[in-house]
């Protein structure tokens, strides 16, 4: 029997040229579909890799949600990722999974073992979080991050692909180490229909994206 394909992995420079390039693989390749009762179109699962992520992204700062751009913005000194992740990676059964992490990279900086959950088995349906896992590895001396989503409205995805980057970033700086790109895999990305005219707006306003 022939291996599967491995899925192909998509690589933009920046935050604001990632997700324009997600926009544009749901609004291509996308169908109807139905998401917590609320009609959306759905894309096919998306493996991409960004190299560098900041609020002051200029694609982010001109077609963005500038009143949630400017309140995420206003939270970067505290602890990246807060709200729900906040609890499930510092205190997910009384353990700080990132503490676990980095202590497991130190003792072995070639595992492949460095995968946190942040989902608890039998938890209502409506309580599971879109990002349920993190991916962290070492290779070229630099710390790789894996964001797994279960599901996405990456019409507003970037508000938590650049708070990712923190906790790659703390994580990275607590190794010693470079932080190396964000890699970002959801299983059903999809926007809204109620956003549809918004996003066929972004995606007029900026020309096609050089993905690698």
């Amino acid at each position: 029997m022939a291996a599967p394909e491995t899925p192909a992995v998509r690589r933009w420079d920046t935050c604001g040229q990632a997700w324009i390039g997600v926009l544009r693989h749901v609004w291509s390749a996308g169908t109807a579909g139905l998401e917590d009762h609320a009609p959306i179109i759905e894309g096919p699962p998306l493996l991409f890799e960004v190299a560098s992520l900041s609020w002051e992204d200029p694609i982010l700062r001109e077609h963005g949600d500038r009143t949630r751009l400017v309140r995420r913005a206003e939270e970067r000194t505290r602890r990246a990722v807060h709200g729900r992740y906040g609890p499930r990676l510092r205190g997910l059964g009384g353990v700080d999974q990132l503490a676990w992490v980095v202590d497991l990279l130190r003792a072995r900086p070639w595992t492949t073992s460095a995968w946190i959950s942040l989902t608890l088995p039998g938890e209502p349906a409506d309580g599971v979080p879109c990002l349920t896992a993190l991916s962290f590895r070492i290779r070229g001396y630099r710390l790789i991050m894996t964001g797994m989503f279960r599901s996405q409205n990456v019409y507003l995805g970037y508000l938590s692909y650049v708070p990712l980057r923190g906790v790659q970033v703390q994580v990275a700086g607590e190794l010693g180490l470079p932080a190396g790109p964000l890699r970002v895999f959801v299983d059903v990305p999809h926007v809204r229909v109620a956003d549809a005219e918004r996003v066929a707006a972004v995606l007029a306003a900026v020309p096609e994206p050089n993905a690698a």
